[in-house]
C-alpha cells in the first residue's frame, strides 16, 4: 500500500520526525519485489524506527516499512527470520527451540533488519556474531545471497561492499551457552532505562575503553533539556522525548552534548542512532 505525506513521528520511537514524501507497506516479498522494479525515488528502509530519527523537513522519497517481513523458521538449527521479525521474537522463538546466545535480543527494541544493519547488541553480545548468511535485495528488486565476508563488519557498524542493497532476512545460528536469563536481562533493562517513554534506546556508541552515559553523566547533562527533548536522568545515553520535542530539538540536544563531552574529556562521542 503506497500512501503520501506520511508523518514519521507515527512510525519512530522518537515520536517525532517530519513527513515522508511517499509511504510504502509491502504485504509481502513479491510485492516488495515489484514495487522496487518500477521505483525511480529515493529510499529508506524502515523496521521498527527504534534508532531513526527523520529531520523535520521530512524525507524526499519513499520509505518502504517492511513489517509484514515477518517469518521465522527453523532448519537443521539454523534460524531463517524475515526483516520484519522484533528481536524479541525472535529471543523467543531461539529459546523455545533451546536455542541459546540469543538472550541478549530480548533486551534490544528493534527489528531484525535494523539490527543487521548496525550490528545492533548488548550486554557484550551483538547479533553479526551469530550469523551464518543474509538475504538482501537492490534498488532495482533483485534478491541475492550473501556470505559473511561480503560485509565490513564493526562496532555498531556494518558496511556492505555491494552498494544499494537492503536486508530482508538472516539465518542464524545460535550455539552457545545460555549466558543470561531472558527475565533477568528485562528486569535489568527496566531498572536502568527509561522504559515506556519515547527515545531511540542508546543515542551514542561507547568509544573506547569508554562509555557514553557515564562520560555525559560525568559533563553534568542529566535532565538537561532543549525545547522538549532532555537527557533522562534514569540513564544518560537516552534522549527522551518529554514535552512534544521536534526533530530539529533531540538533533540540537544531541550536538550539544557531543560539544560538551569534547570540551570536558576531548573524546568524540559517535551516535549509533541514524538520522535522515
Amino acid at each position: 500500500m503506497l500512501t503520501n505525506n506520511q508523518p514519521m513521528s507515527k512510525h519512530c520511537s522518537f515520536k517525532a520526525g517530519g513527513l515522508a514524501k511517499y509511504f510504502f507497506t509491502p504485504k509481502n516479498l513479491d510485492e516488495l519485489v515489484t514495487f522496487l522494479q518500477n521505483n525511480t525515488k529515493n529510499i529508506l528502509m524502515l523496521g521498527l524506527g527504534s534508532n531513526l530519527l527523520v529531520r523535520d523537513k521530512g524525507f524526499n522519497g519513499v520509505v518502504i516499512k517492511l513489517k509484514f517481513l515477518n517469518n521465522i523458521t527453523i532448519k537443521n538449527n539454523i534460524v531463517q527470520a524475515q526483516s520484519g521479525v522484533t528481536l524479541a521474537k525472535l529471543a523467543r522463538f531461539c529459546q523455545q527451540k533451546n536455542l541459546n546466545g540469543s538472550q541478549f535480543l530480548s533486551a534490544i527494541p528493534g527489528s531484525v533488519g535494523g539490527a543487521l544493519a548496525m550490528n545492533a547488541g548488548a550486554f557484550g553480545s551483538q547479533i553479526w556474531s551469530f550469523v551464518n548468511s543474509v538475504t538482501t535485495i537492490n534498488h532495482k528488486g533483485l534478491i541475492l545471497e550473501r556470505k559473511v565476508s561480503d560485509f565490513d563488519i564493526g562496532y555498531r557498524q556494518v558496511i556492505n561492499k555491494n552498494k544499494q542493497e537492503y536486508f530482508i532476512s538472516g539465518a542464524f545460528e545460535f550455539n552457545k551457552k545460555p549466558e543470561y536469563d531472558p527475565k533477568n536481562i528485562l528486569k535489568k533493562r527496566k531498572e536502568t532505562q527509561p522504559i515506556g517513554q519515547a527515545s531511540c534506546g542508546s543515542v551514542f556508541k561507547n568509544p573506547k575503553n569508554h562509555h557514553a552515559a557515564k562520560l555525559i553523566e560525568q559533563s553534568n547533562l542529566k535532565g538537561f533539556c532543549i525545547g522538549g527533548a532532555c537527557i533522562s536522568n534514569k540513564h544518560a545515553n537516552f534522549i527522551i522525548n518529554k514535552n512534544n520535542a521536534t526533530a530539529t530539538d533531540i538533533e540540537k540536544l544531541i550536538i550539544y552534548i557531543q560539544q560538551t563531552v569534547k570540551s570536558k574529556f576531548n573524546i568524540d562521542l559517535e551516535t549509533e542512532l541514524v538520522i535522515k
